[in-house]
């Protein structure tokens, strides 16, 4: 989606070994974690008032998931490319954490307030859509293009 619908490049200039890492990264990493992620906060995180259990799955899946998925993401792509993994994520975890922030938050807490346990990984996979395009994207883009002012 992001090589077609975003940079527009074409079939015939097409990575189908980019769009093959980051299908694997989703359905062998990111699927079976978030899952598993989502079942920890649901049996772990639980306060007396719902919204304050909301407010808190949505803090720690920001701060300990969501941070440390970017860094296995960032990290896998680069080795996958034959590149170097810290030079990825000095260029671009930064940047691409703070764009997270600006997402996922609200998502997440819509997501735990409306959402029972078994949609939750449906309701992540449908908006990642969109987040796996900026995040294919920004993976293959040079640091220079990707600072924030």
């Amino acid at each position: 989606m992001a090589q077609q619908g975003v940079e527009k490049v074409g079939v015939d200039k097409h990575n189908f070994a980019r769009t093959g890492r980051m299908a694997l990264y989703g359905g062998a990493v990111f699927g079976p974690a978030a899952t598993t992620w989502f079942k920890f906060l649901q049996q772990r995180i639980n306060l007396r008032n719902q919204n304050a259990t909301i407010a808190a799955r949505v803090l720690v899946d920001q701060t300990v998931f969501a941070s440390t998925n970017l860094f296995c993401f960032l990290s896998s792509m680069a080795i996958m490319e034959g590149s170097s993994p810290k030079d990825k994520l000095d260029s671009t975890y930064w940047p691409a954490l703070q764009k997270n922030w600006m997402l996922w938050p609200i998502v997440q807490a819509i997501n735990f307030k409306f959402v029972p346990l078994a949609g939750r990984v449906l309701v992540v996979n449908v908006v990642s859509l969109g987040w796996n395009c900026y995040l294919s994207f920004i993976n293959s883009q040079g640091k220079d293009k990707l600072r924030t002012k």
